[in-house]
């Protein structure tokens, strides 16, 4: 019996590093553990599943008329963030030879001398595999944003604005936190998986979205329910089961951080449930399942910055933190909006969680 050792097999030599390896000549996974590579793969795929479950999040929170499209702006804004991220979206969020602090340069344009060399985020993980990781957090991301467009937006425009937002957003973002030359980064800034180009960037994106598009009708949305609560669950599921190795794979090894923060995930994502529902119940006198949603929503955003940083019983004060002011700043939003944003925020799960961003 044998057990891997902490770092890489073979140290990286860089024999061709002008293209990031040569595989006819050499063998590009001799400076990799194979069961690191196989769980930040399965991580990816985990990630990549919370982009259907945001749609089936918004579809189920919008009216039935506005359902199918909201399923197909969702998953089209993903389309648009494999090309935009494949173009030149990892090398100006992951470049490392720009120079300056605030955005990479096209050195790794079209994943050119992307392949075998050790990635910015860890060097047990080759660059070619982190860039398709890292491609999940913006395609989450657009994914979330875009739900600005519900019930009044446009989906072709969305899809034009998801390519330039992923490119003077989220790409600037991810460099000054993530990048070793961000300032961000250089000033000490630890953001685990994603407080500041995920949970504040979709947050911020959608708030400045929905501002420009301008106020629903108000006499539309006075009566306001979502029309499929079964889909609404459906797509948290689906959000809780990605965000495993959305906190866990950044960990980017299979190693016990990445258990924590699997452990820390589920934690504050079900303590700040438990949290919404006592407080929704204190009011209705009955269980909303929109509420548990809502509170599991809440806490896997507070989470996701620090999930690989703190200790279990932090993640349960974070929970209930987490739970008391998203549902709170939801009450307190909606007394203060018109009826058309009330209605819209009661409602709507991504908006208890913007208190948290």
């Amino acid at each position: 019996m044998s057990y891997a050792h902490v770092g890489a097999p073979t140290a990286f030599n860089g024999t061709d590093d002008s293209i990031g390896g040569d595989s006819t000549t050499e063998n590009l996974n001799q400076w990799y553990q194979a069961g690191d590579q196989a769980f930040i793969l399965l991580s990816a795929c985990l990630v990549l599943l919370m982009v259907p479950g945001i749609a089936f999040l918004y579809s189920g929170l919008a009216r039935r008329k506005s359902a199918l499209s909201m399923l197909w702006v969702v998953m089209m804004s993903f389309s648009v963030v494999v090309f935009q991220w494949y173009f030149w979206g990892y090398s100006l969020a992951f470049g490392q030879t720009s120079g300056n602090a605030f955005i990479g340069d096209l050195k790794h344009f079209g994943l050119m001398k992307v392949w075998a060399t050790p990635s910015v985020g860890s060097p047990l993980i080759p660059a070619l595999l982190y860039s398709f990781y890292q491609m999940m957090f913006c395609a989450v991301t657009a994914a979330l944003t875009v739900g600005a467009v519900a019930e009044r937006g446009r989906v072709i425009p969305a899809m034009v604005f998801t390519f330039f937002w992923a490119t003077l957003v989220y790409c600037p973002l991810a460099y000054w936190v993530w990048n070793a030359n961000g300032w961000g980064f250089k000033h000490g800034v630890l953001d685990y998986a994603g407080g500041v180009p995920v949970e504040i960037g979709s947050g911020v994106s959608a708030l400045a979205y929905s501002w420009v598009l301008g106020r629903r009708n108000d006499k539309m949305m006075m009566n306001f329910r979502p029309h499929n609560i079964s889909l609404i669950t459906l797509g948290t599921i689906f959000l809780w089961f990605g965000w495993l190795g959305f906190n866990g794979g950044s960990s980017f090894g299979a190693n016990l951080r990445a258990v924590m923060a699997c452990w820390n995930s589920c934690l504050t994502a079900m303590f700040a449930a438990m949290t919404w529902c006592l407080l929704d119940f204190r009011l209705a006198k009955k269980w909303s399942m929109v509420g548990w949603c809502s509170g599991t929503i809440s806490g896997l955003v507070a989470a996701t910055p620090a999930s690989g940083f703190i200790d279990p019983w932090a993640s349960i004060v974070l929970g209930v933190v987490a739970g008391v002011a998203c549902n709170f700043g939801t009450k307190a939003s909606t007394s203060s909006l018109s009826t058309e944003s009330a209605a819209w925020l009661a409602s709507s799960s991504m908006a208890s969680s913007l208190p948290a961003r």
